[in-house]
């Protein structure tokens, strides 16, 4: 009897591969177990075991398996079927969706590079000889490839030295180096809690006469803290009272003052007590009790709750359900800024049960939070994650919570699968016969279609916490302030007048400009040129803090020319303008106020949002400038103001959903005004202060965006009402692209007649040296979505066969916005 496995390659593969093993491998091994198996000539990959069975591959000799990596599965049948699922619906191979889904770690292949472990010192008497000739060989190179041990140890399989190796912490695997941030802890102090009441204070006053150093710095820390309002920091204390840090130690250990730390972590939670859940308001409590009503008939539930409504409190409710009756929680965001505030919140209230996944997590960090996960363990209840979390092995999931379900940062766009993680986590709801909940204060037109549609069920929550009034919108017309000459650079008036008001109350400002760098086209005045990019079809932006001019799409930069490059002519001018150009007007009219910008360029890094977010709450910046980033429902306590710098270059975007995303960044910026006691205040600088969608944010009315926008997409046939597929062709000559894309495009419509559009250039036709061309094909809701991929993928087929067009790829994405 011969036994035979179907094994998932982390290539992209049309079929899986089969490969012969011996019966006592096929009673040992189990679907979802790690092969290392041969491909090609001469790599070797390691597979997943999709299925075990006794039929022999027809077309080829079925080659045997090396080894066998794992001891019980890794990845579970549910997780198999989901993949199954995303490489069907979203159109791409097993293998695209296993090198997503896996942590780096899991794939050893020959291309992977082994280095040293720096950190840890190793007993070389614990290696054995094979082991020990590696170790010795990276003292004198600093990294090796796959194939280069082969050389050295003269065998074709060296992935289980390596194991072996990691194993025993002497080697560590990397594909990227991620930076080692050491957290800064900062030291603060504050009076004893001993000597709140009056009377303590006055006797501690006048024992302290005979020290008139101490008394110094005790009177300092009143001053200061009456003053600013703010937590004091030792550093502060000591510049403003001219004492020392020794006297300072020397007051905490008499137990005057109390001094404390503020840092954000690494994975570990050191908690003494958790807090209990908040009490909820009325409309809350009203909102819970229609969740849990919704859960009994429907499995998708969205929860429409204005900009802080509560809506992360009631999902704490539910979380607290679903943990009692022992199954796992995911919450997805979209963006790793949120996840720094959600953690503490959340670990606030669940200690250690929390684990947080997400990209910017090293490796290791991320293979810890995978097998924590797959055992169910008590460290991992409750994931917190970016989208790339969907894939971990849940074994017992009771809900998944998707915050923001509005963002487009939940559609992964390169590389393959192209998966939308909002509708891939209804569907792994669905296989864990688990409940989904949405949340958002401005949902997604999709989402909200579907409620409407009843597919799911919709509750509303349209009071602010603490009952706070919604920000008052004031929307400046630029237009008429240029013509009076009342802009400051790009500054109105209205709004230098309000920054000054709010920084008198000691309260911060968001201002708002969805650009990075200083400005995005450099122009000569004389003759007109402005610096394009060699590679791509778009003007450099300049970046002033590096005085280079850089492209946002390729990353090629030069430093910025004093002359113009085609006339010499020094005079050149810079037009449009980014977060770096506000940020350094805000420090010229507020030389006062601590100025900060949050963009790509600043929160590069693990710890990059971090260091911004906590300044913010710390109130150690007055003043943030960023792009948007910063709508993504955090919670900042203190800010009373946020400017919309200029809101019509969203809203003119060539999408068509333009109009939409733009209401949604404009609300959810909004949002962060005023989030505690007083109303908050938003002014939106436009050109165009009539614009309906500006209308409509500056009364908060999304139905009436709802409708106006679902009217444009009935009549011109979009998404939500038809799905659409986007195929994107590339390749560096243009005439082949062109050639290419006229042949598939007239293919499509043979099948699909006017439903095709395109082939089109994008706004952007060439990045890095490679020709875009679009076509799109837009499916009624009565037209079968199988069979019209099915007609697709025949036709790539059939496309590839072409010799000339072989060359061009093919990128398919489905429901691409």
């Amino acid at each position: 009897m011969h036994h035979f496995i179907d094994v998932i390659l982390p290539i992209p593969l049309q079929k899986l591969f089969t490969y012969s093993i011996t019966s006592a491998e096929a009673s040992f091994l189990k679907k979802g177990m790690r092969v290392a198996v041969p491909f090609g000539k001469s790599k070797i990959y390691t597979g997943l075991v999709y299925n075990i069975h006794n039929n022999a591959p027809t077309v080829y000799e079925a080659k045997e398996i090396q080894q066998i990596l794992d001891e019980t599965p890794i990845v579970n049948g549910i997780q198999l079927n989901l993949w199954e699922w995303i490489s069907k619906y979203y159109m791409c191979t097993m293998g695209d969706v296993m090198r997503a889904a896996l942590p780096s770690a899991f794939i050893l292949e020959s291309e992977t590079v082994v280095t040293k472990n720096l950190v840890k010192r190793i007993d070389e008497s614990v290696l054995k000889d094979d082991e020990f000739l590696i170790y010795e060989a990276l003292h004198h190179q600093s990294s090796l490839k796959i194939h280069d041990i082969s050389n050295i140890l003269d065998k074709k399989n060296v992935l289980p030295v390596i194991k072996r190796l990691i194993e025993k912490g002497a080697v560590s695997v990397e594909e990227e180096v991620y930076e080692k941030y050491k957290p800064k802890l900062v030291r603060y102090v504050k009076l004893h809690a001993n000597f709140s009441s009056e009377k303590a204070l006055q006797d501690l006053l006048e024992k302290m006469s005979r020290a008139p150093k101490q008394r110094e710095v005790i009177m300092t820390l009143f001053s200061i803290s009456a003053t600013t309002k703010k937590p004091v920091k030792v550093s502060d204390l000591v510049k403003e009272s001219g004492g020392s840090s020794q006297i300072i130690k020397t007051l905490v250990e008499k137990e005057i003052l109390e001094e404390y730390h503020i840092q954000t972590d690494r994975v570990q939670y050191e908690g003494e007590d958790n807090e209990v859940s908040k009490h909820l308001n009325e409309y809350q409590e009203t909102a819970l009790k229609e969740v849990k009503e919704s859960f009994k008939i429907n499995n998708v539930t969205l929860l429409h709750g204005v900009t802080s409504s509560g809506k992360t409190e009631i999902y704490v409710k539910l979380i607290e359900d679903v943990i009692q009756s022992g199954k796992q929680v995911l919450y997805l965001l979209p963006e790793i800024a949120l996840t720094t505030q959600l953690v503490n919140r959340l670990q606030n209230y669940f200690g250690d049960q929390v684990a947080i996944f997400h990209s910017k997590y090293s490796v290791h960090e991320r293979v810890e939070v995978w097998n924590n996960v797959l055992d169910n363990s008590s460290k991992a209840k409750i994931v917190l994650g970016a989208r790339s979390s969907i894939f971990l092995p849940f074994n017992n999931l009771g809900l998944i919570i998707v915050d923001e379900e509005h963002e487009q940062s939940f559609k992964q766009f390169d590389p393959a699968p192209r998966y939308h993680a909002r509708d891939t986590a209804v569907v792994l709801a669905a296989f864990h016969k688990a409940k989904t909940l949405l949340g958002s204060a401005t949902p997604s037109l999709e989402s909200y279609y579907n409620a409407k549609q009843n597919k799911y069920a919709l509750v509303e929550l349209t009071h602010r916490y603490n009952n706070v009034l919604m920000p008052d919108i004031e929307l400046v017309d630029i237009k008429d302030k240029h013509k009076r000459k009342r802009m400051k650079g790009h500054f109105s008036d209205r709004l230098i007048e309000e920054i000054i008001e709010v920084l008198e109350e000691g309260k911060q400002i968001i201002l708002f400009q969805n650009r990075r760098g200083f400005s995005p086209i450099v122009e000569c005045n004389t003759c007109g040129h402005s610096p394009q990019c060699p590679n791509c079809d778009v003007s450099l932006t300049y970046h002033r803090y590096r005085n280079q001019l850089r492209c946002h799409y390729c990353g090629y930069n030069m430093s910025m020319p004093q002359t113009c490059m085609a006339c010499g002519s020094p005079d050149l001018d810079s037009k449009g303008f980014g977060t770096e150009q506000i940020e350094e007007e805000a420090k010229l009219l507020f030389p006062d106020a601590k100025v900060a910008r949050m963009d790509l360029d600043t929160t590069r890094g693990k710890y990059g949002y971090e260091k911004i977010i906590t300044a913010l709450e710390q109130q150690e910046i007055d003043i943030l400038v960023g792009t948007q980033m910063l709508t993504k429902g955090l919670d900042f306590r203190h800010v009373k103001l946020v400017g919309i710098m200029n809101a019509d270059n969203m809203l003119n975007f060539p999408d068509f959903r333009a109009h939409e995303r733009s209401f949604q960044l404009m609300v959810q910026v909004s949002g962060r005004a005023g989030r505690t006691q007083e109303r908050g205040k938003v002014l939106i600088q436009t050109y165009n202060p009539y614009h309906n969608i500006l209308q409509q944010v500056s009364t908060n009315n999304y139905t009436d965006m709802y409708n106006e926008q679902m009217n444009d997409r009935f009549n011109f046939k979009y998404p939500p009402v038809y799905k659409q597929i986007k195929i994107t062709l590339k390749h560096k000559d243009y005439n082949r692209v062109e050639e290419a894309s006229i042949w598939y495009a007239k293919s499509l419509r043979q099948f699909f007649g006017a439903a095709v559009l395109g082939p089109e250039s994008p706004p952007i036709s060439r990045i890095r040296n490679q020709f875009h061309k679009n076509i799109l094909v837009k499916i009624p809701k009565k037209q079968s979505l199988s069979k019209t991929k099915e007609a697709i993928i025949k036709i790539n087929n059939s496309f590839l066969s072409i010799k000339d067009y072989r060359s061009v790829r093919v990128i398919l994405n489905v429901d691409n916005f």
